[in-house]
């Protein structure tokens, strides 16, 4: 398994160590997106490792942009770069070296469906394209039998969120609220579901928009 990283090299060699422990092998792919080039020399770096793939998840991503009044050209460029395009020409890359009957799961967000937060109106117009990518590349794949899905998790408690969630003393209890379910999301809950998507259970799951938000569009 190739686990790739931007930054973070630490984090990617603990996602490692827990995949060899339960008896798996994997290895660390170092390439930052949103750079030229960027989907070939991860590519590049893959083929260092293995001969082809089963399942390609683009979980990547900027998860914030300032409100339409701050945000400048720069940073609407660097959101989609990593969020857009990064994964488009991943997947077009990675396609010759998808396996027949595999997997493409596109993480997305509640937002893309949604006006919750207008002030992340950036972030969420790449989710939303993120959707189309999924829900058309499905036609593209289906005749070699490989599923292309969207997950699109609400607020989940992650390093990413961590400001928002501790930003005052009811910034918790509020997203919480959100929720149909009365909780802020766990990793676990969004991971949970994309394995199904992965395993043979989701193998009639094609082209869809798969809502892991806790019940916060409801």
């Amino acid at each position: 398994m190739g686990v790739h990283y931007g930054r973070n090299e630490a984090a990617a060699k603990e996602t490692v160590a827990v995949i060899e422990a339960a008896g798996g092998s994997a290895f660390t792919i170092g390439v930052e997106l949103g750079l030229p080039g960027d989907a070939e020399t991860l590519w590049e770096e893959f083929d260092r490792h293995a001969d082809g793939l089963d399942i390609l998840v683009n979980n990547a991503g900027i998860g914030s942009t300032r409100p339409i009044d701050e945000i400048d050209e720069k940073e609407y460029d660097a959101v989609f770069a990593v969020n857009v395009k990064a994964p488009f020409f991943l997947v077009k890359h990675g396609m010759t070296r998808l396996r027949d009957g595999g997997r493409v799961i596109n993480v997305s967000s509640g937002l893309a469906r949604t006006a919750a937060m207008p002030n992340n109106m950036a972030y969420a117009m790449t989710k939303g394209a993120l959707d189309v990518l999924s829900r058309d590349l499905s036609k593209v794949l289906g005749s070699r039998k490989i599923t292309v899905n969207s997950v699109a998790p609400g607020i989940i408690a992650t390093d990413n969120t961590h400001d928002l969630l501790h930003a005052s003393e009811d910034a918790w209890a509020w997203a919480a609220g959100i929720s149909a379910l009365g909780a802020v999301g766990e990793t676990a809950d969004v991971a949970d579901v994309v394995a199904f998507l992965a395993s043979d259970g989701g193998r009639w799951v094609t082209g869809s928009w798969v809502d892991v938000t806790g019940g916060s569009l409801t």
